[in-house]
């Protein structure tokens, strides 16, 4: 007698629709996913302390292995004023007709390098980072904004020898010098803003890194750092829509308005029109704006 033998019938995997509930009944989630805006805030507020301490760690090894160590946080800023005082205000004369033009000068690079530090340190944020942002779960905004917080850590540094040079050259001090102090949140904000939307742009295109040195030589050159804006605005030849885009540069507004705290020279007619609302406007709109833009990549960071 044959023997006849029975295959049992196979067994169905899961529907998908099943795991998901099985997974939200035990309060999974998915692995990597963005959350929600308002939980991205709370989850980077939570992490205010890492971000501080990332920073002041970078911050004290980035010159780690110099001998003279931290004191280049101010004589690297220092060493570049002076070189533009020697091209741009001896051999191409622009102190000429500008007050108090050495404080004038220095104020202007410190203030930009503030900006340009800030943006370079967040275009490479991700992409220089990735073993901590594959190793590690945590917003991932808090790089950027901590490499951030480390350059205004190094610009307070390079403020003390700022206020040195303001009273050897015979600027006084002024209740004005407050107005560093939001003019600071201000661009702090916007630096913030910008290196968001570059840490995403360098996370997909490590390559635009090497490209950021000369955009950001070329947004120096139109700032009015080693120049002024105000001085070039008064010739009659000039467009009316050039003085426009050359007063309302964010940067030239954020070293304007530093310029205007701190030197008592430079008066509130070298300002453009409606600088403090254009200040609070660039500030907004770059750091509302980017670190939402950064937000909607957040699961894509670390990946491929």
């Amino acid at each position: 007698m044959s023997q006849v033998l029975h295959t049992p019938p196979p067994t169905q995997a899961p529907a998908a629709d099943d795991l998901s509930a099985l997974a939200a009944r035990h309060g999974l989630s998915v692995s990597g996913a963005r959350p929600s805006l308002p939980e991205y805030v709370r989850q980077l507020w939570a992490r205010r302390h890492f971000i501080s301490a990332f920073a002041t760690a970078k911050l004290t090894a980035q010159y780690s292995q110099a001998k003279l160590g931290q004191v280049w946080q101010v004589m690297t800023p220092l060493l570049n004023a002076a070189v533009y005082y020697f091209i741009f205000g001896v051999l191409l004369g622009t102190k000429h007709g500008v007050p108090d033009y050495i404080p004038f000068l220095v104020t202007g690079v410190f203030i930009w390098t503030f900006t340009q530090s800030s943006i370079m340190a967040g275009t490479r944020a991700i992409s220089g980072n990735l073993g901590l942002v594959r190793a590690l779960h945590f917003p991932r905004a808090a790089l950027p904004i901590s490499f951030c917080l480390q350059q205004l850590q190094q610009l307070l540094f390079s403020m003390a020898a700022l206020v040195v040079i303001l009273l050897c050259f015979g600027v006084p001090v002024a209740f004005s010098w407050l107005l560093a102090l939001p003019a600071l949140v201000l661009q702090f904000t916007f630096n913030a803003g910008v290196s968001m939307i570059m840490a995403r742009m360098g996370a997909r295109t490590p390559d635009i890194a090497q490209l950021m040195p000369f955009v950001l030589r070329t947004w120096m050159y139109v700032s009015g750092v080693m120049w002024s804006i105000d001085k070039l605005a008064a010739k009659d030849d000039l467009p009316q829509v050039v003085t426009v885009l050359l007063e309302l540069n964010p940067a030239a507004v954020y070293i304007d308005l530093m310029r205007f705290a701190l030197i008592d020279s430079f008066h509130a007619q070298s300002l453009p029109p409606h600088v403090w609302a254009a200040a609070v406007g660039w500030a907004l709109l770059a750091g509302i704006g980017g670190f939402i833009y950064f937000w909607k990549a957040e699961e894509t960071y670390g990946r491929g």
